[in-house]
C-alpha cells in the first residue's frame, strides 16, 4: 500500500495522500465511449456514499470489502463522467479499467487508482465467495479507505463534502 512519508511511525498513513486539486489539468481526454459511464458524476457520488453505508452494514468480511471497493470504483467513475470525452468513432483501446482510465483523466489520483487496482482480484475472489480471502481488518482499512477516496473526488468534482456526524437527532 502506498504511504505518506512521516517522521513517526505511528503517524504514518496507510491510504495515498488526499490531493483536491492535485495541480493537474482540468482538459477532458478522449475515452473509449464503451468505457464511459452512463450517469452523472453526482449520481455515481450518491451511490459511492450508499455503496459505503451498505458496507457498513455487511458482516462477512469479503462482502464488506467488496461493497467497499465497489463503492470507490463508482466514485473513480464519477471523474471520468465529469472529465472524460468520448474517443472518436473507429478509435478504440484496449484500455477499460477503471483505475487505467482514472490514471488518464486525473493523474492526481493515480496512487489511488493503483492502491484501488491492487486490490480488484481479492475483491473478485470475494465476490465469488471464496471463504477467508479478506481478513476482518483488511474489509475496515478498505472501508476507510474508500471513505477518504470519495471525500477526495467530491472535493476534486468541485461538490461539498460534509463528514457525517454520528449519534445526531435529525
Amino acid at each position: 500500500m502506498p504511504t505518506n512519508r512521516s517522521t513517526s511511525s505511528s503517524n504514518v498513513s496507510r491510504f495515498p495522500a488526499a490531493v483536491p486539486g492535485g495541480g493537474a489539468s482540468r482538459q477532458q481526454l478522449p475515452v473509449p465511449a464503451h468505457a464511459l459511464p452512463h450517469r452523472t458524476p453526482r449520481e455515481l457520488l450518491t451511490l459511492a456514499r450508499h455503496g459505503l453505508d451498505e458496507a457498513a452494514e455487511i458482516r462477512t468480511d469479503g462482502m464488506r470489502y467488496a461493497t467497499a471497493h465497489l463503492a470507490a470504483l463508482r466514485a473513480a467513475a464519477a471523474v471520468l463522467a465529469a472529465r472524460a470525452v468520448p474517443a472518436g468513432p473507429g478509435r478504440r483501446s484496449r484500455v477499460t479499467s477503471v483505475w487505467s482510465l482514472l490514471v488518464l483523466v486525473a493523474p492526481e489520483l493515480s496512487e489511488w487508482a493503483s492502491f484501488f487496482a491492487a486490490g480488484a482480484s481479492k475483491r473478485s475472489a470475494a465476490e465469488a465467495g471464496i471463504p477467508r480471502v479478506v481478513s476482518a481488518r483488511e474489509a475496515d482499512d478498505l472501508m476507510r479507505a474508500a471513505e477518504q477516496f470519495i471525500a477526495v473526488v467530491e472535493v476534486a468534482l468541485g461538490y461539498s463534502y460534509q463528514p457525517r456526524l454520528e449519534g445526531l437527532a435529525s
